[in-house]
């Protein structure tokens, strides 16, 4: 179990023909309750598909009730048709959960406009056939809903080649949650979906502060490959099935963890990538300085490519954090590979035969000298694989 790891979930997954391989593509979050609070994040990319345009409106009018996600299309640059896709997919689910008795605290039925719809895949997918595969499939979806379900990762899934999920319990609670998302990982979030449930007892601000805060210093800083998706978005469910009421700061000290645990997932499963990079950015004026810097870095096509070559090239490190605004002297600056030292004070320090790159593990440390603030970006390599699977995949 994942999202269902904590009381008052239900999830499903399923196949509906949306991809080729015949795997699961349409999965299904329920909130059961006996409460329910919310909170989602969205790419802050301006190109943004129907289900985010669909699913800010339901953040934006009170507590959603579900969350519905399709693999296998974006439904992205669709016009119209797409987001009355969208409208119909959140109208379907809410019909079965109203069909099976699953009903909203305040009404008889449960509402559309508190379902929360995601997409992944191929931009400038959703026509007919796409819609009518997951409106037609919602009634089976629900009806395969589970308490102890662990088929809903796997319907998410794209070019992942693993599903990615983590627990974590406390004192009377439980966070669950599941992600997917492979490449395009850039901040804005990444190409991720990820859904995160609680049974704490929490409400909407504060699920909104502990998830905002998490996310900060998580998924947005997994820069895999510059490329920022249309289609992320990371959602927060709460239950209070537990009956507990989680201290605020100790569930999001553990919020927290579990969205550096999936950062780290999600980082590794990079398409085509032979190394995870953690660029680690001490001494910085500011944090957000420390971010900047460590992000030219990852963002360097030059020095991903030479860490794909196994080349611990410190110059090339150098010449990236150069063209930062952030306060520092770059003839102050050292640069460590590995637990290495090759650069002193923007100099040469020992020989780069000293440093050994070959493990997939890859620790980039820059000492600016010049504050007190430190931060730490994820990114991979820059391969032949990535720009195989990159160019063979269209997206």
């Amino acid at each position: 179990m994942t999202v269902t790891a904590p009381a008052g979930f239900r999830s499903a997954g399923i196949a509906v023909g949306l991809k080729s391989t015949g795997k699961p593509d349409l999965a299904l979050v329920v909130n059961d309750g006996p409460r329910r609070a919310s909170a989602a994040v969205f790419t802050s990319n301006r190109a943004q598909a129907n289900p985010i345009i669909w699913s800010r409106k339901v953040v934006a009018g009170g507590t959603a009730r579900a969350i519905v996600l399709n693999s296998g299309g974006a439904n992205c640059f669709t016009g119209e048709f797409g987001y009355e896709t969208t409208r119909l997919t959140a109208e379907a689910v809410a019909a079965a959960l109203t069909a099976e008795g699953s009903v909203d605290d305040a009404s008889e039925a449960v509402d559309a406009e508190r379902i929360l719809v995601c997409s992944t895949g191929l931009i400038g997918s959703g026509d007919q056939t796409f819609r009518d595969r997951i409106v037609d499939n919602v009634p089976a979806l629900a009806a395969a809903l589970a308490a102890d379900d662990a088929t809903a990762p796997a319907a998410i899934l794209t070019t992942d080649s693993v599903e990615k999920t983590a627990v974590r319990e406390r004192d009377g609670w439980t966070i669950g949650a599941m992600a997917k998302g492979a490449g395009m990982l850039a901040p804005g979030l990444a190409t991720m979906l990820v859904v995160i449930t609680t049974d704490a007892v929490l409400d909407d601000a504060q699920l909104d502060r502990a998830l905002r805060a998490a996310t900060g210093r998580s998924f947005d800083r997994l820069d895999s490959d510059g490329c920022m998706s249309t289609n992320d978005q990371v959602t927060l469910l709460a239950s209070g099935a537990s009956g507990v009421a989680a201290d605020e700061d100790v569930f999001a000290a553990v919020l927290a963890e579990i969205c550096d645990d999936l950062s780290a997932q999600l980082q590794g499963d990079a398409e085509g990538a032979s190394h995870d990079i953690d660029i680690e950015v001490l001494g910085a004026a500011s944090e957000a300085e420390a971010v900047e810097v460590g992000r030219s870095v990852a963002r360097n096509n030059l020095f991903k490519a030479a860490i794909f070559g196994n080349d611990p090239n410190w110059g090339r490190v150098l010449a990236a954090i150069g063209t930062t605004d952030a306060a520092f002297d770059p003839y102050a600056v050292d640069v460590s590979f590995n637990g290495v030292r090759l650069c002193h004070a923007g100099g040469p320090d020992r020989p780069v035969e000293e440093c050994d790159l070959t493990p997939r593990r890859t620790h980039v440390r820059i000492e600016l000298f010049a504050g007190e603030a430190a931060a730490t970006i994820r990114t991979n390599d820059l391969t032949h694989d990535y720009v195989h699977e990159n160019s063979a995949y269209s997206s």
